[in-house]
């Protein structure tokens, strides 16, 4: 650990926090529908775009119709990207001759692209066509993302309106997110990558010749469009299989730093949204200090973990910590802050190989993961996840004075605590029942690639990323079977829409209560008081629900390794 190393970590936290006010106040913008310096040129896109799809942006819509109108949209993305794979050798825009894509395979894509997870088990310069990687997958980038955001806002509404029946339109929505803010900012950051030296071509795949004589083909094509939306929009697919360890996805040092802090920006950005919405800037700044606590601590962890490497390196000789699995370009703290931003925010893009971290530095993504990636979380849905603890800390804070408990105005009361504890329970269902069916399902085990502890922590880190609507992998587990394309599916599949109902319920209840202002009795939630209260809420939440699991994996290899016992 040096000195360099937190003043990079410190340099990204306040750039990512300087960024969020600005982008929050264009975001609120956008959503509430004023004029931005865009307008003049974008005004009449969007106009033409309701016009064809037969949308009026002044009728908005009752929660259940926007949840419907969410869940209607996703279904035309799955038909066009798992069309687009299973038709690919028929299709333009495949120089390197890739056939199509076995039936389970593209089942599996398409649900993990349509719920922002971008789980892939292929690899994508070996597998798909450009046609299947812009239209199939970079296009889907955008608007997952966009629904994420457009979930967020509804649920800030739902807190910020008053005996309220609607919670905005979808369709407006979602429109305003890609028209006004994915697109404008991935233009500008394409354009960077390209000059960072990322390829940005139809062309076909390089041949080249090594020095020794022999041909190598060199997969490129258009790299640089599907990274900025994948960062941007906190996808995590990688045009190559490598991700954002290929030298092609991420050129150089500033690039890694770049696309760091574009992973974050959106998401702590909605946090000063939901101030602005509710009145209360200092309410945002409240969230992104949980946020911030819990980034903090897990960055810490990891960094400490991965510079100290192990007690078996050590008594080899090689005391600069544990540079297994990391790109030699970044070393250890630019890949621990990546590991740890990318399993906070819901993300999936890797820059290093989380299957050769430390246990302890491999399990701090695991726990992000777990948590419900809510440590600012994948754009929109870090913070209604966020939101869904704020409302059982309050109810918990209710009961602790004996009153009813109030957050912005608004009365928490059954039906909301019903709605934030479904969405948090329907996770760990997922995350630990289906790892126990695979590490006793003779097909499952036989893709573990380790043992023991590590071997099992291959196969919970699956199922909490697939759920999670993460991506990212240890990747020691071979995950393209017949049984894994199935069940990261249902788990993808569940962890988005199932927390996605609930948390549009509680925006529809919210939006019908009255606001009430604050009594001598209610509990301030812009201090240090209310963030301690939410930190504690989620650890205690997150320790009583996978601390068993845990145990059997990462921290009783960690106890192993300190006897010398590796797996």
């Amino acid at each position: 650990m040096t000195f360099i190393g937190w003043f990079q970590i410190f340099l990204y936290c306040a750039i990512v926090v300087a960024l969020a006010k600005p982008l929050g106040w264009y975001l609120t913008r956008v959503f509430s529908g004023e004029p931005t310096l865009l307008s003049p040129v974008l005004r009449p896109v969007e106009r033409g775009l309701y016009w064809i799809g037969g949308v009026d942006e002044r009728r908005e819509q009752h929660w259940l119709t926007y949840t419907v109108a969410a869940l209607l949209f996703h279904v035309g993305g799955f038909l066009i990207i798992y069309g687009v794979m299973r038709l690919q050798a028929l299709l333009p825009f495949n120089p390197a001759g890739q056939s199509a894509v076995s039936e389970d395979l593209s089942f599996n894509t398409a649900i993990s692209f349509l719920t922002n997870t971008n789980w892939q088990n292929y690899g994508g310069e070996s597998t798909l066509s450009y046609l299947a990687q812009m239209l199939g997958l970079t296009h889907q980038n955008f608007l997952s993302a966009a629904t994420g955001i457009a979930l967020a806002v509804a649920l800030i509404r739902g807190f910020a309106r008053s005996s309220a029946r609607t919670i905005g339109n979808f369709w407006v929505d979602v429109v305003r997110c890609t028209l006004y803010v994915l697109l404008p900012i991935c233009i500008v950051y394409t354009l960077f990558l390209v000059w960072q030296g990322m390829p940005q071509t139809l062309g076909a795949y390089v041949e080249a010749t090594t020095l020794e004589g022999a041909k190598q083909t060199i997969a490129v094509g258009p790299v640089a469009s599907q990274v900025a939306i994948k960062m941007l929009g906190t996808n995590g697919g990688g045009f190559f299989n490598a991700n954002a360890a290929h030298p092609f996805e991420n050129p150089t040092a500033l690039s890694n730093f770049v696309q760091m802090i574009s992973i974050f920006a959106l998401g702590a950005a909605l946090t000063n949204v939901f101030g602005r919405m509710v009145g209360n800037e200092r309410q945002g700044w409240a969230i992104l200090a949980v946020m911030g606590v819990l980034f903090l601590s897990g960055v810490a962890v990891t960094y400490w973990a991965e510079a100290n490497g192990t007690s078996t390196l050590d008594a080899l000789g090689l005391s600069g910590g544990n540079m297994e699995g990391k790109e030699l370009r970044f070393g250890i703290v630019a890949s621990s802050l990546f590991a740890v931003i990318t399993t906070a925010a819901s993300c999936g893009a890797v820059n290093a190989m989380h299957d050769s971290f430390t246990a302890l530095g491999g399990m701090i993504p695991l726990i992000n993961m777990q948590l419900g990636e809510i440590i600012v979380g994948g754009v929109g849905a870090g913070l209604y996840g966020m939101l869904l603890f704020v409302v059982l800390a309050i109810f918990v804070a209710g009961l602790m004075v004996g009153r009813t408990p109030e957050y912005v105005g608004k009365k928490i009361e059954a039906r909301e605590v019903k709605m934030a504890m479904l969405a948090i329970l329907v996770l760990p269902l997922m995350y630990l029942g289906w790892t126990a069916v695979a590490v006793v399902l003779p097909s499952a085990v036989a893709s573990m690639a380790n043992a023991g502890p590590h071997g099992f922590t291959e196969v919970l880190y699956a199922f909490t990323s697939a759920t999670g609507n993460n991506g990212s992998a240890f990747g020691g587990l071979t995950g393209n079977t017949h049984f894994y394309n199935l069940a990261l599916a249902s788990s993808m599949f569940v962890g988005r829409f199932f927390m996605i109902v609930p948390a549009m319920a509680l925006a529809g209840s919210l939006a019908a209560k009255k606001s009430i202002p604050p009594s001598v009795g209610t509990l301030p939630t812009t201090g240090g008081l209310f963030v301690g209260l939410v930190v504690g809420v989620i650890l205690i939440i997150g320790g009583l629900t996978f601390f068993p699991a845990l145990a059997l994996g990462p921290i009783v290899e960690h106890l192993a390794m300190n006897a010398n016992t590796l797996f």
